[in-house]
């Protein structure tokens, strides 16, 4: 059985790591677990995620500490940090890629990193970064009936899918500050309240939808779900 971390920037993503994703990697032969990336009072004010420089030795003290097992992240793009100490590799560059080479860029640039930190004799196939495009509600629209009815509000359907259609899928809802998926469903619903209705949206979808609209994460999934065959 392959061992799995998922380094993970807060509470929604821990449960749905525990809850949603380790069920189903465990059918693929990959125990995953969720580590919160430091501690709560580290985190920016603003409530951004921790610098890069923090992330990455915690990545690599994990690498070294437990050599048979492999390391992933699952992180907002758009709360990265992209200039100052505090950047995220490729982050700044990225923002003038066209779209789906943003998060790759910055994922290479993190695997380039990390693997110079590990040393020479490291395999890179033991770090598999991920970003969320653009944040974790991005997945919620896969089936916005779905997740309307699911937090008990099915009467927001249409209003939710209005903003989906404005897209060609769900990872492409922006990232500008009033225009970040979170910031559309709490301008639509105010009383969304995660990590609970964020589970409950995607146990309501389903992994196969979600990964079916959203072609970033379902290329992350099928690398997860194809380590124990590598």
């Amino acid at each position: 059985m392959i061992r799995l971390l998922v380094h993970v920037e807060g509470q929604t993503e821990e449960t749905f790591v525990n809850k949603v994703l380790a069920p189903h990697l465990y059918r693929h032969g990959v125990s995953a677990a969720a580590r919160l990336l430091g501690r709560a009072h580290q985190r920016d004010r603003r409530g951004g995620i921790k610098g890069w420089v923090s992330v990455r030795n915690e990545i690599v003290r994990h690498l070294h500490t437990d050599g048979d097992s492999i390391a992933t992240t699952m992180v907002d793009y758009y709360r990265l940090p992209a200039t100052g100490n505090r950047a995220w590799p490729g982050r700044n560059e990225a923002s003038a890629r066209r779209f789906p080479e943003r998060a790759f860029s910055v994922e290479n640039a993190m695997t380039e990193d990390v693997c110079g930190h590990m040393g020479d004799r490291f395999d890179d196939r033991r770090f598999v970064p991920y970003l969320m495009m653009h944040e974790f509600e991005a997945l919620l629209f896969s089936d916005c009936r779905k997740f309307s009815s699911a937090i008990g509000q099915p009467n927001i359907a249409g209003l939710l899918q209005s903003v989906r259609d404005e897209f060609s899928h769900p990872e492409e809802i922006n990232d500008s500050p009033n225009g970040a998926p979170s910031k559309r469903i709490l301008g639509i619903y105010e009383g969304y309240r995660k990590p609970l209705m964020g589970l409950q949206g995607i146990q309501a979808i389903g992994l196969p939808k979600i990964r079916a609209e959203c072609p970033h994460f379902s290329c992350w999934l099928r690398r997860l779900e194809n380590l124990s065959a590598s």
